[in-house]
């Protein structure tokens, strides 16, 4: 919940400005809020857009709420699913967010799905525990089409917003971990193929460290990305 429409498209314009130049292959993705991403669609070529939430329901009388369909008639591809934020705040669990990346699917738009443990999970050794059942409750009764558009974002939630990161180590333990999940679901081809993105505390410092991971396929952007070159120096890590 950052910046008001002149500011997000300001900075919107920037990343799809530094994007043209960048030295990285990446695919970028950005996440604006709802009311930025019309105008948004219109600034960028380079960059794809996602949108931060969506309903799990498709239509009818759910005020406030912004339904699938609506993000693709914006010309959204991407739906963020399952932050740590909206878990946390609005009390979502898997089988609400179940719900969502179906509904997501159907559509046409691709889920980034959130998961990842919060410091007491993660200091009782549960953390494992914690994921797994995050995808697999979540992810849920989804065909082999639909699981291979879906793609996942691990947040050690202790480390957002904190100014802490995972180690290189401690990153790949859990991609390696989540692939193993996804490999024991879905089999092997689809794990292997599958994008395992990091999301707590990445920025131009620690990126190149992260990204080199074997398991770790990119990142989940937050404070970072609300400066253009920083966001963008993080793509050229990758």
């Amino acid at each position: 919940m950052n910046t008001l429409l002149k500011e997000g498209m300001e900075l919107a314009g920037a990343v799809e400005k530094l994007q043209k130049e960048k030295n990285s292959d990446a695919l970028v993705i950005i996440a604006p809020p709802f009311i930025h991403l019309s105008k948004v669609r219109e600034l960028i070529q380079g960059v794809k857009l996602a949108a931060q939430n969506c309903s799990s329901e498709a239509w009818g009388a759910f005020t406030g709420e912004i339904s699938p369909a609506m993000l693709v008639s914006a010309g959204v591809e991407y739906v963020i699913l399952g932050h740590s934020e909206r878990r946390s705040y609005f009390k979502e669990d898997n089988s609400t967010l179940n719900k969502k990346v179906k509904l997501a699917l159907s559509e046409g738009l691709r889920p980034i799905y959130c998961c990842g443990e919060v410091l007491a999970e993660r200091e009782s050794g549960s953390h494992f525990e914690v994921v797994r059942s995050q995808v697999n409750e979540g992810l849920s009764n989804l065909s082999r089409d639909e699981i291979q558009k879906v793609i996942i974002a691990y947040e050690p939630v202790w480390a957002i917003g904190t100014g802490e990161v995972a180690t290189p180590d401690q990153a790949q333990e859990m991609h390696h971990f989540i692939r193993q999940l996804a490999e024991e679901i879905f089999g092997s081809e689809i794990a292997g193929d599958m994008t395992i993105l990091y999301g707590g505390s990445c920025k131009p410092s620690n990126a190149r460290e992260l990204f080199a991971n074997p398991d770790v396929d990119g990142g989940l952007i937050g404070g970072a990305s609300l400066k253009a070159e920083d966001f963008i120096a993080i793509v050229n890590s990758y």
